[in-house]
């Protein structure tokens, strides 16, 4: 255990501590738990502000200073348990809830065992793919796999503040600790925040009496810089503007979230840069709903580092627990929810999540092409099997096996030929890999990523995801417009492009002409009605028979 380098790189960040290969927890904290494991007749747990004097002697058994909590903490420990939860509510958390999350913590340094025992067989491959819990550092392209039981233990040490958060700040790390989130309830008192705390108990609520089985995968996905390592230069403009890749199928909804999309598209977190963004502080937008509905996103706090330009993140697995009602300020945890999402052949809930940032406040930077393909590559980094790319080469070049297939005109197709290829490591690799990546025919769900709190231009948004999901040969985009005046002719001009039977290359041009316009000031309208004035009452614009713009 000790040599294995994946736990080397954790374990500054867990609550628990090694000693001769062996993962433990101090003396003083077993007892604790234990005590806690046998309810409030034995531990005298029986309120939020007793809760919270519990787990501050737990963290003083750990080392852990009081300082580095939130000032408030204990008082929105208070609030929650003592006065906004009914005596009911309150009853059945202390005696049930509680109890079982003790257990579920004794139980933390054999899981974390178990989990590094499996680690090399997750994907039947040996040590060629490692999936244990690591530190998932920027840059670095690879997937960890947790147990589901191990994800709850995880986000239970949250819950009591077990985690250490010295140098989470310079590694570039979320705050993992629940503190901000229950210090901010009692500061700032609102409803939004007292339903974001109900999603997360409600999930424990859940766990404690039926724990789920199955597991969660945590992918760093990267698009490799060449070149300059201050831009991304891969894919650069030219690939984009003489891309011949047809755009796939456009579907626009007015109505609806994309977390309930009924089939297997991939669904885009509007991310911080920094994975949940403020879902465990005062934020509540997009993406903290969704961590907050799903709370088993919230592991991934735990150990993958900032996104950088040329990175996303990909999460397949979670389940979704409450429902909800209203956004940002009206946002109400509104009962129980019921995920009836099939398991993949790896044990995997079939959602799969996919976390790019935008750029922030772009103002009109937004419109020149630098940025523009900064975010065309983020998107086409979330959007491609780009893990199974980088792996698929290494392994490659490791081993001596042909890799014509790997230019940048064949980036996404990713086909491996028998002929070229025989070794039986490499066919047991790709057919494992085949499982994990099953289904061709999964598309992507996202809306107005990057616009809203963000700033972005919308009508700019959505052709960029357009054309990084049909670069990435989704076979279609299903985009909910929230009802946004400015994507209410989206619809109808995704219509006429595709009848215009454009290609990526072709729209990007496109976009890119309107984008060059727009930047100098030649034009202040949006690209929608600027391509196809004739449906805001303007005159039509004229297309050569290439589909090139005649002006």
């Amino acid at each position: 255990m000790e040599k294995r380098e994946d736990l080397r790189s954790i374990l500054p960040y867990l609550p628990v501590v090694m000693r001769s290969s062996t993962l433990f927890w101090p003396s003083h904290v077993v007892e604790a738990l234990k005590e806690l494991a046998r309810g409030p007749l034995h531990s005298h747990v029986d309120s939020g502000h007793i809760l919270f004097t519990a787990i501050e002697d737990i963290r003083n058994s750990l080392s852990l200073s009081s300082n580095s909590l939130a000032p408030s903490t204990s008082l929105g420990y208070s609030l929650f348990f003592d006065e906004l939860m009914t005596r009911e509510e309150s009853r059945k958390w202390f005696e049930e809830v509680v109890p079982a999350l003790g257990s579920l913590l004794l139980r933390l340094p054999s899981l974390l065992e178990a989990h590094y025992e499996n680690a090399d067989k997750v994907l039947n491959v040996g040590a060629m793919i490692g999936t244990g819990l690591r530190m998932l550092d920027s840059q670095e392209a690879g997937i960890v796999f947790l147990s589901r039981e191990l994800i709850a233990a995880l986000l239970g040490c949250s819950l009591f503040c077990l985690f250490p958060d010295h140098d989470r700040y310079m590694k570039q790390l979320q705050i993992i600790n629940f503190d901000q989130l229950f210090a901010s309830l009692y500061e700032d008192y609102s409803q939004k925040q007292e339903s974001k705390i109900r999603c997360i108990i409600h999930y424990f609520q859940r766990i404690s009496s039926d724990m789920p089985k199955g597991v969660v995968s945590f992918e760093r996905k990267v698009l490799p810089f060449e070149g300059d390592a201050d831009l991304i230069s891969y894919p650069n403009s030219n690939f984009w503007s003489t891309s011949a890749i047809p755009l796939c199928k456009f579907e626009v909804h007015t109505s609806g979230h994309i977390e309930d999309q009924s089939g297997e598209a991939v669904e885009v977190d509007f991310a911080n840069k920094y994975l949940g963004g403020g879902a465990l502080g005062r934020g509540c937008v997009q993406e903290e709903i969704r961590f907050m509905v799903s709370p088993e996103l919230i592991a991934g706090m735990l150990f993958l580092t900032a996104m950088e330009e040329n990175e996303a993140i990909d999460i397949v697995g979670v389940e979704r627990f409450s429902s909800y009602t209203g956004y940002a300020s009206s946002f109400r945890f509104s009962g129980d929810y019921v995920d009836e999402r099939d398991v993949d052949n790896l044990g995997r809930r079939k959602t799969r999540i996919v976390a790019i940032d935008a750029l922030c406040s772009p103002g009109m930077r937004q419109y020149r092409e630098k940025f523009v393909l900064r975010e065309i590559n983020k998107a086409f980094c979330g959007f491609l099997y780009q893990f199974k790319y980088q792996k698929y080469q290494k392994i490659l070049q490791e081993n001596g096996w042909s890799s014509e297939q790997f230019d940048a005109s064949t980036l996404t197709h990713m086909e491996t030929s028998e002929e070229e290829i025989s070794n039986h490591e490499f066919e047991k690799f790709q057919n494992n890999y085949q499982r994990m990546e099953q289904g061709n025919n999964i598309g992507v769900a996202t809306g107005n990523w990057g616009c809203g709190a963000f700033g972005g231009d919308p009508e700019l948004k959505a052709i960029i995801q357009w054309l990084a999901a049909s670069q990435a040969l989704r076979p279609f985009i299903a985009y909910y417009t929230f009802g946004l005046e400015a994507l209410q002719n989206l619809d109808e001009v995704a219509s006429w492009i595709l009848s215009q039977r454009w290609t990526v290359g072709d729209l990007w041009n496109m976009l890119i002409e309107y984008s060059t316009k727009r930047s100098k000031g030649e034009t202040t309208v949006g690209f929608l009605r600027w391509l196809l004035p004739s449906l805001y009452g303007h005159g039509a614009r004229s297309f050569d028979g290439d589909g090139c713009l005649v002006t």
